[in-house]
């Protein structure tokens, strides 16, 4: 089953934009070095996939090829602060980092990252041709240099706990809208002790701000207008922003500013919310032998409300610092970490359901992982296929390119400053409007830029 995923090859396009904008050399990595008996130092985001790699890389990776891995896995805010710091000096301590389509076309222009072309052509047991292309063409530069590969893709679902709405006398639409969402979260909070829902509180513009960007989009709002003129302050973005804080608020989990991702997936599996919103990737853990809630969790697509189609489009990649000493060993590590070979290992040594998948079309044809997956994987494979357009993810024209994020390079300042506002109005600590208002400034700011 090759899937090309027309629907969402735009996505390529907002991933790259970035580099238009930007100066600097191209990355120029070469290859030669002896990668046997060598150590390899990894940073990523500590995220289930990526636990699940560093249980398997001794007896995997590091027995095949001699090469052993030292990982330093942070949570996404501080992850994302050493990983600007470590590529933008080029200091040489990773060899490795997982990033997003987001940084490839910033840090490819500026020589930061190594190129993987030559590395793919010369591994004929690689098969690139089987990874999504949308994720093949977004983690490329401007000249079709790839530069990365993705480790795992993903959209965003609804998953909601199938016991508690049955005991609640509820049930899920297959396509909600957000207000149906907050209507259902409000008559199953209590049920059994779990609140009604679990969202993303922690600041940071790849944590609340990836959630509430796309309720903005879906609500008829965007960050700027086609004149670049910042549109926070703007009924829309107010509406979806007031939304956001008064589910939470009303119906979300307690100490939900300090809430990230891997709070929400603990919270979650632990029986403390009913519904959660979040990443299609996710579905996999909730499903694992160990975990609480497996056999009794149901996966829906995105909630909308003015738009047809909601979430976001995302994936996690692999990719060499330029600085490293190791690009060899380091391209072993990134070809054995996203091959068909790596799911099978975490196929029949933790499960089918853990695979990482969402970005090689040969998975999806594997009977092993369907059966496994088969409370989610269609659910996960839609979410990606489905994901907004991200040239138009809303219904306002706009100047960027990107769903839950701004495909500019000032945005991650720009939306960790804004993220950090809306959370503390999730905090009861400022209201809405004062974190609007404050937050248009900001924007508005970035936005006068563009128009010069």
């Amino acid at each position: 089953m090759r899937r090309s995923h027309t629907r969402i090859g735009v996505a390529a396009a907002a991933f790259t934009a970035t580099a238009v904008v930007l100066s600097g050399c191209s990355g120029a990595g070469a290859l030669g070095g002896d990668s046997s008996d060598q150590e390899i130092n990894v940073l990523s985001i500590n995220g289930p996939h990526m636990q699940n790699i560093q249980k398997l890389t001794d007896e995997y990776f590091t027995k095949q090829t001699g090469i052993k891995v030292n990982y330093t896995l942070l949570p996404e805010n501080d992850m994302r602060a050493r990983m600007y710091q470590e590529m933008s000096s080029q200091a040489g301590q990773y060899d490795v980092a997982s990033l997003s389509a987001f940084e490839v076309p910033t840090f490819s222009a500026n020589g930061w990252l190594a190129p993987l072309s030559d590395y793919v052509a010369q591994d004929d047991s690689y098969d690139q041709a089987d990874v999504f292309d949308t994720f093949t063409s977004a983690l490329s530069g401007k000249d079709g240099t790839l530069y990365a590969e993705p480790f795992f893709g993903e959209g965003s679902l609804v998953m909601y706990r199938t016991d508690l709405f049955e005991k609640a006398g509820l049930t899920m639409p297959a396509n909600p809208t957000w207000q149906q969402i907050a209507d259902l979260a409000a008559k199953v909070d209590g049920t059994d002790g779990a609140k009604g829902i679990c969202l993303r509180g922690l600041a940071g513009w790849g944590q609340n701000l990836a959630v509430l960007t796309t309720m903005v989009n879906t609500f008829g709002g965007t960050w700027f207008d086609e004149n670049w003129d910042a549109q926070l302050t703007a009924p829309e973005f107010k509406e979806a922003t007031q939304f956001y804080v008064d589910l939470i608020q009303q119906h979300g989990e307690e100490g939900a500013a300090q809430v990230g991702v891997n709070e929400c997936i603990n919270n979650f599996q632990q029986g403390q919310s009913a519904i959660f919103y979040d990443a299609s990737s996710i579905a996999g853990s909730m499903e694992a032998d160990e975990s609480p809630v497996k056999g009794k969790v149901g996966y829906v697509a995105a909630p909308v409300e003015e738009t047809t189609s909601g979430g976001w489009l995302w994936t996690w990649a692999w990719a060499i610092q330029n600085a490293s000493q190791k690009k060899d060993a380091a391209w072993k590590f990134i070809s054995w970490a996203t091959s068909k070979e790596y799911e099978e290992t975490v196929g029949e040594e933790l499960g089918w359901a853990q695979v990482p998948a969402g970005k090689r079309a040969s998975l999806y044809e594997n009977t092993q992982y369907t059966d496994a997956a088969s409370a989610f994987w269609k659910a996960d494979l839609d979410s990606v296929e489905n994901a907004p357009d991200p040239a138009n993810p809303g219904v306002q024209p706009r100047p960027y390119l990107g769903v839950q994020f701004v495909g500019i390079p000032e945005f991650p300042d720009l939306g960790d400053q804004v993220a950090q506002l809306i959370s503390s109005a999730v905090a009861g600590q400022i209201s809405v409007d004062d974190a609007l208002q404050q937050s248009q400034t900001l924007a508005q700011a970035v936005g006068d830029k563009y128009k010069k």
